[in-house]
């Protein structure tokens, strides 16, 4: 005679059914339970099938294209990388490849990033050793395959992530050459926030029947952030910037500038008065990049001076504040700049400088974030609404007076 016992429903991460291997390494990096994208492309990828995710920045899409792959993965002697993952800036590259070595089911997994700025001999030495995972910026691999040093022959599993960022900085001719050189018979993936129409036709012709996941509102989701702005003139910024990281004392931040140039001159005039602070942009050398990246995810350094080159991808948990030194151009920009923050169904902090002739530019900001943001105060700095640009029928090349304040031209160079 047996006796029947009732078993609790599997729960987190156990109830996807992955390996006895990848589950440990999750245990190991304490990942207990699967965020809404990961429990929801995770089951369709193990099936083999292509899937779009689409989901906002800070949702854990990474874990979510990694863990499929690692999960059938097998550890064999065969020349060449197994997956390959694309991704639109080297800071996104060394992070994805960082997780992949973290939630890796065995020591003898190997991975590599391969991005320009990084000596080429050391990749190439890496490649001739053997990786089972590539994960690079579309011109380094592309870079790669031109010189023979890479092969992607055996590739059955690749990642497009972050693909309306890659197609919005120029990379698509390199990633469909780079999709040419894989095998037809592979699994696809693609990740996204949003799915304008370049990248559905990208993945109409290099997908088969892919399953869409769509995780992102109409709106941009930012309720757990506290949103503000403050007024101020362009040449009382450095000041109105003390006196909020002073009443703020973010556990860190990052405050964005528009152009590389302003960023390093802010970063050098703010390391006078204050400790642990640094700065990031395009024009740095690439393993001053890293060491700044690592640092920072590190919490060595509290205030980060950058540009948008950390806008999106970047996952540093302990961001508390995000500081819009500078407004952004683009309100998607802006979603994605505060994105920094507030990760993961954490709180966050958001604080904008808007200055008087910027006020178009925030009400932009505000539609694309369906609310209003509210206006800070610090005393000292006056308070006022920014104006905004307004053209009648009768007079449209003429500016009306707003606030009984004559209207400066709004320009859009920077």
């Amino acid at each position: 005679m047996t006796t029947a016992t009732l078993q609790e429903p599997a729960t987190g991460f156990q109830s996807l059914e992955l390996s006895p291997s990848v589950q440990a390494a999750l245990n190991r990096a304490q990942y207990h339970q699967p965020t809404p994208i990961q429990a929801a492309v995770i089951p369709h990828a193990l099936t083999g099938r292509d899937v779009i995710g689409q989901a906002q920045t800070g949702t854990g899409k990474t874990a979510a294209f990694l863990l499929p792959f690692l999960n059938s993965w097998q550890d064999t002697n065969e020349p060449g990388p197994q997956a390959v993952v694309l991704a639109p800036t080297r800071e996104l590259v060394v992070q994805v490849t960082q997780e992949a070595l973290k939630l890796a089911p065995s020591k003898h997994f190997r991975a590599l990033a391969v991005y320009g700025g990084q000596r080429f001999g050391e990749q190439l030495r890496a490649l001739k050793k053997g990786v089972n995972l590539v994960v690079g910026t579309p011109g380094r691999v592309l870079d790669h395959l031109g010189r023979g040093t890479l092969v992607l022959g055996r590739v059955r599993y690749a990642v497009l992530d972050e693909a309306d960022r890659m197609l919005d900085i120029g990379f698509r001719p390199d990633i469909e050459r780079i999709l040419r050189h894989c095998p037809q018979q592979r699994q696809t993936l693609l990740l996204s926030a949003t799915l304008p129409g370049p990248v559905l036709r990208l993945a109409q012709r290099y997908m088969h029947e892919p399953h869409h996941i769509n995780l992102s509102p109409e709106r941009p989701t930012v309720h757990t952030i506290r949103q503000s702005y403050i007024t101020v003139d362009e040449d009382r910024k450095f000041d109105l910037l003390v006196r909020v990281l002073d009443r703020e004392n973010p556990r860190q931040c990052i405050i964005f500038c528009q152009r590389k140039r302003d960023a390093d001159r802010l970063y050098r005039t703010l390391r006078e008065q204050r400790k642990r602070v640094s700065t990031m942009h395009g024009d740095l050398a690439q393993p001053l990049r890293d060491r700044i990246m690592q640092y920072f995810r590190d919490g060595k350094i509290v205030c980060l001076v950058a540009t948008d080159v950390v806008g999106r991808g970047i996952d540093v948990t302990g961001i508390s504040h995000i500081i819009n030194y500078d407004l952004p151009e683009d309100a998607d920009n802006y979603v994605h700049r505060i994105g920094r923050t507030g990760r993961m169904g954490k709180d966050g902090v958001a604080i904008s400088f808007v200055t008087p002739e910027e006020g178009e530019r925030l009400t932009q900001i505000e539609v694309c974030v369906n609310s209003l943001i509210r206006q800070d105060q610090i005393e000292g700095f006056e308070s006022f609404r920014p104006r905004i640009k307004v053209e009648t029928p009768e007079a449209p090349k003429k500016a009306v007076p707003v606030f009984g304040r004559p209207v400066r031209r709004y320009s859009n160079r920077l």
